[in-house]
């Protein structure tokens, strides 16, 4: 059996690290009722908790993606990693609600840097039509943290009792950390690029909120991430207990197959920018999670099985995030891809953080029972509406200059209305290069500039 080239160790560090990002993002949902019983937790508190995790990483993003661009991935997420363990460990140990939030924002800071050296990494090692392609497997299987919030999780607190089970979470993702140290390289072959000054940084990232057309992509991934991520990781888990009295190990199943679910969707979402415009995949997804969410608002007393199936519909049909994700960083010159992806995940960890207290107040406002969950559900619904409307009135293609002899030199040519990815796809073998040497060149990567 052949051993893995440096970008597939890289790939592997990659996905172990954010499988342990997606898993603590969730890791409240299967186990919630026994949480809120053991610490005395009202839904607002809950839905306050869950946001302390991506509070802290929207505090991160900026730092984050100015150090990526200095230093590199490789160093700081390694040393982020330490306080996800330190995060863990104080999950195992909360007896109140401010130990308990303060764990959240922990191992939320651990967490910051995972997805966002996920878009750096991919950038530098798989270029061009690869891109989009990788990124959705590396997004699809991060998803298998997703599952082991799950059916598994819920099982070994089960096992061990929820305070154990987050103390083996500990152990976990200190291995994840060390694989991540040990396999990643910061792209392929030597990286000569003269570093940039503070100064330089700073103005950098100035620039990234200049990029033409990025703003109405960023105003549908502000909620579509959140909104499945505030259903899958905060509400689906009280919802089965409080309207279908499902214990831990059932709901652990049903979010085991929402798992699946997204899991599944993101791999196909990724490399459908082929053969489809983005703007009409991401707008068909958005349609589709809106309908399954009006289902559940508009239908009273929705029997179990259906509800459980439109769940686990929304949980596949609003994977399309990945599409905006890609389209977003492809846009980016690659000397910001690090401080790109900091502009993306930002909106990202709004959303999230604002959503889960939005709708943590909503359900508080409610008696307990069906009326509040369908109550959260609209609220989730309209967010996705309303990003949805402003990315189709003022979303725009790349301006990607089309030359003359673009194909003799490996250039794409988007003539034809096609997204970047599908254009250098029709490249040839100039696409197929591993990683953009854009560190190492001072020519500017037409691909992904939009001057």
């Amino acid at each position: 059996m052949l051993a893995p080239t440096a970008g597939g160790r890289v790939v592997i560090a990659i996905v172990a690290i954010t499988i342990a990002s997606q898993f603590f993002r969730s890791s409240t949902s299967a186990i919630a009722p026994e949480l809120i019983h053991d610490l005395s937790l009202s839904p607002q508190d809950l839905g306050l908790a869950n946001a302390a995790f991506f509070l802290s990483l929207m505090i991160m993003q900026i730092p984050i993606g100015m150090l990526f661009d200095r230093f590199g991935p490789r160093i700081i997420v390694s040393a982020l990693t330490a306080l996800a363990v330190l995060g863990a460990l104080l999950h195992a140990v909360a007896a109140s609600q401010t130990a308990f939030i303060l764990a959240r924002l922990l191992v939320g800071l651990g967490c910051a840097g995972s997805f966002m050296a996920a878009v750096v990494l991919c950038s530098r090692w798989y270029a061009g039509a690869r891109f989009a392609t990788m990124l959705s497997r590396v997004f699809a299987l991060s998803n298998l943290g997703y599952l082991l919030a799950g059916t598994p999780w819920a099982a070994l607190a089960e096992l061990l009792g929820w305070r154990g089970a987050f103390a083996a979470s500990a152990a976990a993702v200190a291995i994840a950390g060390y694989c991540f140290f040990a396999l990643v390289q910061d792209g392929p072959g030597a990286r000569v690029a003269r570093r940039e000054s503070l100064r330089e940084v700073v103005f950098g990232l100035r620039d990234v909120w200049r990029i033409p057309g990025l703003l109405p992509i960023l105003a549908l991934h502000f909620i579509a991430y959140a909104a499945v991520l505030t259903v899958f990781g905060v509400w689906a888990g009280p919802y089965l207990n409080d309207v279908y009295g499902l214990d831990s190990i059932a709901r652990g199943n049903v979010l085991l197959a929402m798992g699946l679910a997204q899991m599944a969707a993101t791999l196909l979402y990724g490399p459908l920018d082929r053969w489809l415009t983005r703007k009409r995949i991401v707008v068909s997804g958005a349609i589709a999670s809106i309908g399954l969410l009006i289902v559940l608002v508009a239908v009273p007393h929705l029997p179990m099985f259906p509800a459980i199936i439109v769940l686990v519909l929304f949980s596949g049909a609003n994977s399309f995030s990945i599409v905006n994700v890609a389209d977003a960083n492809s846009r980016f010159p690659p000397h910001l891809a690090g401080r790109g992806a900091t502009a993306v995940n930002l909106f990202q960890v709004v959303g999230t953080s604002a959503l889960p207290i939005v709708t943590g107040a909503v359900i508080g406002f409610f008696p307990a029972g069906e009326t509040a969950y369908r109550a959260a559900f609209a609220v989730i619904a309209a967010s996705l509406t309303a990003g949805l409307a402003l990315y189709g009135v003022f979303y725009a293609r790349p301006s990607i200059p089309r030359v003359s002899k673009s194909r003799d030199q490996g250039e794409p040519d988007c003539s034809a209305g096609r997204s970047p990815s599908a254009a250098m796809s029709a490249v040839g073998a100039g696409s197929e290069e591993v990683g953009p040497a854009v560190a190492t060149s001072p020519r500017p990567d037409k691909r992904r500039t939009t001057t």
